[in-house]
């Protein structure tokens, strides 16, 4: 089967121009490439162009799992964060995943929904949500005092773990989970960090002008006197996504990985 992710983008924003509000999914978040003229050139500068809305929601399974490999597992979230026009949500549990997708649906701008494969194949909620934090809005996933890991997506639950790992040792890391990262919600980031005075962020995207990269520069430039350490950030290894589940483990952060990168931080 041969899907034209081009001309869905098209349809999509068709539609909404017409008053509709489609969401639209491509098979992996991979493949919207294939209809980024149409997400970055037509949809996001849309309404700066016509005033006109574009209310459309571009649903993308991203990241990895194992034995997918470099054409399935792509975290694609800091190249339409780049583009002015478009929001990006990064959902990192099935509840904000199902509230935060209502709430995509409900705006009049762009959104890309990047939903992490991890939400389909490995979590589940025993209730959906009768309310939630809105979207924009970072949230403290776990309270702590000697360190900050900012981090999104399924890049939480390795945080989480590493966070009880240090925990045997003493540590209390504090876990920002950002939800969204266009817009993001700096504030949150930095009233953490002035609680513990260092930061770690984390990601499984790859390290080069990603979303950790904004992250540490924001935190450097508007909260540095907030700063015991210099901010760090823990990312993929800056090649493809290797098929094999051995060499995936070590391509992406893991527990084990976050939780050293924290020690060497603590140590500083």
């Amino acid at each position: 089967m041969t899907l034209s992710e081009d001309a869905i983008v098209g349809v999509a924003i068709g539609a909404a121009i017409e008053g509709m509000r489609p969401i639209i999914e491509m098979q992996f978040a991979d493949f919207s490439v294939c209809g980024m003229n149409q997400i970055v050139n037509h949809a996001a500068t849309l309404f700066y162009r016509t005033e006109v809305p574009c209310p459309i929601v571009v649903r993308l399974p991203s990241g990895g799992t194992p034995g997918s490999g470099p054409f399935h597992s792509q975290s694609m979230e800091a190249l339409y964060a780049h583009y002015p026009g478009l929001i990006v949500m990064t959902p990192g549990t099935v509840e904000d995943a199902f509230s935060m997708l209502l709430e995509a649906v409900a705006i009049d701008d762009p959104v890309l929904f990047c939903e992490h494969k991890f939400l389909y194949n490995h979590l589940k909620a025993d209730r959906l949500p009768d309310s939630n934090i809105p979207s924009f809005k970072a949230r403290l996933s776990r309270q702590g005092r000697d360190a900050t890991i900012v981090t999104y997506g399924a890049m939480l639950h390795e945080s989480l773990a590493a966070a009880d790992e240090l925990a045997e040792d003493g540590y209390e890391i504090e876990i920002v989970d950002l939800r969204t990262v266009k817009p993001l919600d700096t504030d949150t980031v930095l009233a953490s960090v002035a609680r513990t005075g260092r930061m770690l962020c984390v990601a499984e995207a790859w390290p080069w002008g990603g979303v950790a990269a904004e992250v540490v520069a924001r935190v450097s430039a508007e909260g540095f006197g907030l700063l015991d350490a210099p901010p760090q950030r823990l990312s993929a290894r800056d090649t493809p996504v290797p098929y094999h589940p051995d060499l995936w483990s070590a391509h992406r952060p893991t527990a084990s990985a976050i939780a050293s990168a924290m020690r060497r931080l603590l140590e500083m």
